[in-house]
């Protein structure tokens, strides 16, 4: 598997879902946000509306890219079908279990592997654009793959909904994954809104 291009970017899980709320997995399904997640997204505005980011992607699935529009005020630069949650095949619309089976092969669905080259491929595709930090809305697979590349793992807590994390090399050739702050961003445009 390749490397993870050392840049900085920032990330956003989409809020919560109409499965997160039943406690189910939505892999590849079009899941919408609950009126609770809007409102999370809705909060994360606080911190990321104003900012004139040099690029916003987003999952095309409804959940993640409601998320990004809420919490940007803006519809994203781009839809990139290699963001997607990882198709869990049968396991889709059960419940979750615990421990969850990351690095098994689903009946139907996709592979680690397979799910952890292509976000790791995406996310090089769009790290190696000079528009940095990007904003990266996603799911919580995304993390877990960032995860496994700086630990060996995908295992850890769940990434919290519409929470924007920093997410960038640290000196160690390790990833720093925390949640954002001001300072990470101080140095970027503001809009102008008129």
């Amino acid at each position: 598997m390749p490397e993870l291009i050392r840049r900085p970017f920032v990330f956003l899980r989409h809020g919560q879902s109409v499965w997160n709320r039943e406690g189910r997995i939505a892999g590849s399904q079009d899941v919408p946000l609950t009126p609770q997640g809007e409102d999370e997204a809705r909060l994360a505005f606080a911190l990321l509306g104003d900012i004139d980011w040099p690029l916003i992607v987003s999952s095309p699935l409804e959940r993640a890219r409601r998320t990004a529009e809420l919490a940007t005020g803006r519809i994203p630069h781009q839809l990139i079908d290699g963001l997607k949650e990882r198709h869990w095949g049968h396991l889709e619309n059960q419940p979750i279990p615990h421990p969850m089976p990351y690095l098994l092969e689903p009946d139907g669905g996709e592979s680690w592997e397979t799910f952890a080259a292509r976000v790791v491929d995406t996310l090089n595709t769009i790290l190696a654009h000079e528009a940095t930090p990007p904003l990266v809305v996603g799911h919580s697979g995304l993390i877990r793959v960032v995860r496994f590349m700086a630990c060996g793992s995908p295992e850890g807590p769940r990434t919290a909904n519409a929470q924007p994390l920093w997410v960038a090399p640290d000196t160690r050739a390790q990833w720093e994954m925390r949640p954002l702050g001001l300072a990470d961003i101080a140095h970027l445009p503001r809009l102008t809104r008129s």
